[in-house]
């Protein structure tokens, strides 16, 4: 058994689930309407019968109940109520469980506006997706990543860094920083590890790179921190950001990342 959830979080389940069956109507998911009802929405029975779930498995749930959550039960629930991405994120959240089709899902296409806003930061920017590879970036950043974001580079962070002549040079304390990325990436993309994308471009790395094979081989897992980034520019020498990194709010798997200037850089230095 595992128990996973707090009691707080079934009971939010449990209201959660319930609140879904009760809006939903017969006939929006191709059921007959079956005459009067006594209650609002669907039966017990009609939902457990629509997951393939058994009526004591789907009370339990909603009475919040301390019980064996598999993630394809939920899954299976969440697929036969046509939920939404935000409500079956939420439904997984509460469960504590991990989505089995999240890793497997396709990237949605990336709004224009938020590729767009990375020319309005006067500091380096860039956003990268789930797999570290840049989609955007401005051009201060163009300036200060020589090798990664200028010119017809890669644009695949891990193969900067791994890969690319000009990385060590550019960035300072360079071991270090390579070692904290390959865990923090580990800890970013645990969720796509199955991804045929995110496999690749780990075994690819792992026979090009032995640092990088090291460092994965060591399973390090770190949250991905800001604080503070120092490069040694062929142009400018010695610059000092503090980077900042937010989600994007309507795709979370994306990652927009600010460097901004430290004393003694100015956001134009480049």
């Amino acid at each position: 058994m595992i128990s996973g959830p707090s009691p707080e979080q079934r009971r939010e389940l449990g209201d959660f689930v319930r609140t879904l069956r009760e809006r939903l109507k017969p006939s929006g998911i191709g059921l007959p309407d079956g005459g009067r009802r006594r209650t609002p929405g669907l039966r017990r029975e009609e939902v457990a019968q629509l997951c393939g779930l058994s009526v004591t498995w789907y009370t339990w749930l909603e009475q919040g109940r301390e019980m064996a959550l598999s993630p394809l039960a939920l899954a299976r629930f969440a697929g036969a109520l046509r939920l939404g991405r935000a409500e079956r994120a939420y439904l997984f959240e509460l469960a504590g469980r991990r989505d089995p089709e999240q890793g497997d899902s396709e990237s949605h296409a990336v709004p224009p506006d938020v590729l767009a806003c990375v020319g309005l930061i006067a500091a380096p920017a860039y956003i990268l997706d789930r797999g570290w590879t840049a989609l955007a970036w401005n051009e201060p950043a163009s300036r200060l990543f020589r090798g990664w974001l200028d010119g017809d580079a890669d644009r695949n962070l891990l193969n900067f860094i791994f890969l690319a002549p000009a990385a060590p040079a550019l960035i300072c304390d360079f071991e270090n920083r390579a070692r904290r990325v390959v865990a923090e990436f580990r800890a970013d993309v645990s969720a796509h590890l199955n991804e045929p994308s995110i496999r690749k471009r780990i075994e690819e790395l792992s026979e090009r790179s032995e640092a990088f094979a090291r460092y994965w081989r060591e399973r390090v897992v770190l949250e991905r921190e800001g604080g503070e980034r120092t490069f040694n520019h062929p142009a400018q020498g010695r610059l000092a950001y503090h980077q900042v990194s937010f989600a994007v709010a309507s795709q979370p798997e994306l990652k927009l990342s600010m460097l901004v200037p430290a004393e003694g850089t100015t956001a134009d230095a480049l």
